[in-house]
């Protein structure tokens, strides 16, 4: 068994499809303007109140990640319905896998993302995720701006 491993430079502000169901659709683009060596892939492509996404991720940062903070904002229908910041990195002691990663080295991980902890009423969702190499969210890492539509 082997696995085959490929990576996609994606246009900048060109939509990539994630999946498309009778009851879900997500896609994402990047919100800067350089191209990623970038893959996600999410199944099932389903919005269930029992969904469990199995999450695969594949990235080479243009930087060291020795520091990483996320900030994650949700837009329902215009919106604002959710506003999150974490550090994932600190550069001690770090317990995800992106944590330590060197510029121009794959990142390539796999999580699961429970929806069963949220329900999710049918509209138009906005995500932004953001992540900083810094503290101060001066210097951005990655940037993906996901819609999702729940039917």
């Amino acid at each position: 068994m082997f696995g085959l491993l490929f990576f996609i430079l994606f246009t900048p502000g060109v939509s990539e499809f994630l999946c498309m169901s009778s009851d879900l659709e997500l896609s994402y683009t990047f919100c800067d303007s350089t191209a990623h060596a970038f893959m996600f892939n999410l199944t099932p492509c389903s919005i269930t109140d029992k969904s469990v996404w199995k999450a695969a991720l594949t990235w080479i940062p243009r930087s060291d990640v020795t520091f990483l903070k996320v900030v994650f904002n949700v837009w329902y229908n215009g919106a604002r319905a959710l506003h999150w910041k974490e550090g994932l990195c600190s550069g001690v002691d770090d317990e995800y896998s992106v944590c330590g990663k060197l510029k121009g080295e794959t990142v390539a991980t796999n999580f699961d993302i429970k929806g069963a902890r949220i329900k999710f009423p049918k509209g138009n969702y906005d995500i932004i995720l953001q992540g900083f190499s810094d503290d101060s969210e001066n210097n951005m890492a990655i940037c993906l701006n996901f819609t999702m539509i729940v039917k």
